[in-house]
């Protein structure tokens, strides 16, 4: 294998738990909404149920439904905008911390993330990633069609961390995104199998078998 030099790490269910930030929004939108929705109930905690069903993509919906609100499409929005622009209450799985600590003297790191920019930038100033790798991209920031699995970010941090890509590794949570593009690009790849992350299950996309699976970024 190829002397590694740079190691770049997926955000979400890699170095905290998403789970933490979906929670964290659930308690924004409650406080936001509680009135206007005309509720008695924990709204939050509705919510939180709702996460662990096949409703987990349409909580909101499902809460608007259930309280009988009429304009169910434009509330929803409302909702969903709050949501993803909230200022989260979320920190980082303590091996990560302590990986980013320990790695930092030894190679360059970066993180490259999907989501809504206006989300993943919140996350990242909640964590205080910024100040802790070399290098930070937020795929949204080019466009919704370089999500992964494109591979413009993977090709831009090679760029950026001046590292080729024979001597950068990629850790992530998700298979059924997270590794075509830098498996294609001759990256090693590490899969996080977190036993609470929300991608558990999924399948794994052609050309995206990791080159390794940890349970701990005490071992990378």
């Amino acid at each position: 294998m190829a002397k590694t030099k740079a190691i770049v790490f997926d955000l979400d269910d890699t170095l905290y738990p998403e789970r933490a930030y979906a929670f964290s929004g659930f308690e924004a939108v409650s406080r936001a909404f509680i009135s206007r929705l005309g509720v008695t109930f924990d709204l939050a905690a509705r919510m939180r149920e709702l996460f662990d069903t096949s409703d987990r993509h349409r909580v909101f919906n499902v809460i608007v439904a259930e309280c009988g609100i009429g304009d169910e499409v434009g509330i929803v929005r409302e909702m969903i905008a709050m949501f993803r622009a909230h200022r989260p209450t979320i920190r980082l799985h303590a091996d990560a911390d302590a990986a980013l600590s320990r790695l930092r003297p030894l190679y360059k790191l970066g993180a490259i993330t999907d989501g809504y920019a206006v989300t993943q930038h919140a996350k990242l100033d909640a964590l205080g990633i910024r100040q802790r790798v070399d290098a930070i991209i937020v795929t949204d920031d080019f466009g919704r069609e370089f999500w992964k699995p494109h591979p413009r970010a993977f090709e831009e941090m090679s760029e950026r961390l001046d590292v080729a890509h024979q001597h950068c590794v990629y850790v992530a949570d998700n298979p059924a995104k997270d590794f075509v593009a830098p498996n294609a690009l001759g990256w090693r790849t590490v899969l996080i199998e977190r036993p609470d992350r929300v991608h558990s299950g999924n399948p794994i996309a052609d050309g995206g078998v990791p080159d390794e699976t940890v349970t701990t970024l005490e071992t990378i």
